[in-house]
């Protein structure tokens, strides 16, 4: 069971990719899908793995990415 649960605002993310990078556990990727900016935002490909360790949104330079913690 994860963790952690990362929520990306996907009409504000601009296909950095610097979460992607940012993730050691291999969470999160670039969706094919394009957002109404023509972007392909990020999104979790393996929610069962996320720690709720907060890399991804720390790094996160436009603040779209929300970690909550299983308590």
């Amino acid at each position: 069971m994860a963790k952690g649960r990362v929520i990306i605002e996907a009409e504000r993310c601009k296909e950095c990719s610097l979460c992607v990078n940012a993730c050691p556990f291999g969470v999160l990727r670039i969706s094919s899908s394009i957002n109404s900016r023509g972007f392909h935002p990020a999104e979790a490909a393996h929610p069962e793995k996320c720690t709720g360790c907060r890399l991804c949104a720390i790094m996160c330079p436009d603040v779209v990415i929300t970690v909550e913690r299983a308590s």
